[in-house]
């Protein structure tokens, strides 16, 4: 519920009558038949009415509880053997829209509908079984969020009067990710979207429901949600360490150093390389670790940038088409909601090479014991949603291994080990 205009000020009698709204729409909602009623001589419910003192209050009282009666919202039950008569023993809701008109408050139903409207046109057509948040067709996670809202739940914390966000959020989302303009500038998106520099910011809780499609919350940074859609706070290099020359789109090629090199991730031709092996990384720290440890070994070692984005995606495939044939693929990241995330995003990109990507230090088995022992246990729900994303990208061998030795790791605390 939600003021629909100016109510009327803050008075005992109203504070009771709309506790008594809240519960009929939340037994409405429930498919409660009995009509719900409040005792005006309980504890609880009459509290305000007991505590009134002097004929003023209880006149005031008395006179707004039969406005609401006379409206045909509710039905009063007086104490017709004591004093005046008039002393109230119990108000029963009679009509809930006209309550709810005579509080001037919306109904959950009607917000939940101004709402769809509002969000109608980010809405899937029917028949669409599209469920990307790349997909053109719209975003059908906002159907969920709906019903969510429809039968009385919150979904991030927030009920129909934040559709305006989602709308925005939608119209944000759609927009970056057709524009294959490369990475850009958070803050100088937001502003060309809409006009001010921390609206995408403001919104990243909606962001994260729309690029995920799901409702509760992903586990994700908000750094790795911003650049799911190509946004960073600052632009960001590709890295790579090991063997091989990378050729950029204004012609030249750069060999790289026994170190590590960065490179404009929307400028990435491609790459010559003879390297066994490619090892993407989620964490910087851990990429320069591993750089540093890597010496002659003939793996080639990729800093994701955390989430990847669209931009950095393509220029992955460009890297995935220099490689040997036979180079084996894998992805090194954190072992929680995020990693696995990160590493389905990798995961769409190298099956569109007709490669296989593997997990490298993401399962139980792999880890040194006193590692496990000290690592946090997930919550069942957070074990689902790990177990889900492994079984999706085919690490049906990790999901097993988590179920067995469910744990929480960020690949930090962990020493780099290349692959063979």
């Amino acid at each position: 519920m939600t003021p629909a205009a100016q109510p009327e000020d803050d008075t005992p009698a109203r504070r009771v009558l709309e506790r008594l709204l809240r519960r009929a729409e939340a037994a409405s909602l429930n498919g409660g038949a009995p009509p719900v009623s409040l005792s005006m001589t309980g504890n609880r419910d009459g509290a305000e009415y007991r505590a009134l003192s002097g004929v003023a209050d209880f006149d005031a009282f008395h006179a707004r509880i039969a406005l609401a009666e006379r409206a045909g919202a509710i039905t009063v039950e007086r104490d017709r053997h004591r004093d005046d008569g008039e002393r109230l023993l119990r108000l029963t809701v009679r009509d809930l829209s006209a309550l709810a008109r005579d509080l001037r408050i919306e109904l959950l139903g009607e917000r939940v509908a101004q709402a769809g409207i509002l969000l109608a046109q980010w809405q899937p057509p029917p028949g669409s079984c599209e469920n990307q948040a790349e997909s053109s067709s719209g975003f059908p996670i906002i159907s969920e969020v709906l019903e969510a809202w429809r039968a009385g739940r919150k979904v991030r914390g927030c009920g129909p009067e934040a559709a305006a966000h989602l709308a925005d959020a939608a119209q944000a989302v759609n927009a970056l990710l057709a524009e294959a303009r490369g990475e850009r500038i958070l803050r100088k998106a937001s502003v060309t979207l809409f006009g001010d520099s921390k609206r995408l910011e403001k919104l990243t809780a909606w962001l994260d429901v729309l690029v995920t499609g799901e409702l509760a919350p992903s586990g994700l940074e908000e750094e790795q949600l911003w650049a799911a859609l190509g946004l960073r706070r600052e632009p960001q290099p590709l890295r790579l360490a090991g063997p091989g020359t990378v050729q950029l789109d204004d012609g030249s090629s750069h060999r790289l150093p026994r170190s590590w090199l960065g490179f404009p991730v929307n400028e990435v031709r491609g790459i010559d390389t003879d390297a066994r092996a490619l090892l993407s990384i989620e964490n910087l720290a851990s990429f320069h670790e591993a750089a540093a440890m890597r010496g002659d070994a003939p793996v080639l070692l990729l800093y994701t940038g955390g989430m990847p984005s669209p931009t950095w995606r393509q220029a992955y495939a460009r890297l995935l088409a220099g490689l040997p044939a036979d180079a084996a693929l894998y992805h090194w990241g954190d072992i929680d909601r995020g990693g696995f995330r990160i590493a389905a995003k990798l995961v769409e990109t190298v099956r569109q090479s007709g490669r296989t990507l593997r997990p490298w230090l993401m399962t139980p088995e792999e880890l040194p014991a006193d590692i496990v022992a000290a690592a946090e246990p997930p919550s069942p729900a957070v074990l689902d949603s790990m177990c889900d994303l492994a079984r999706r990208v085919g690490w049906d061998e990790a999901a097993s291994a988590l179920q067995r030795t469910p744990l929480l790791l960020e690949q930090e605390r962990l020493h780099p080990r290349l692959p063979p």
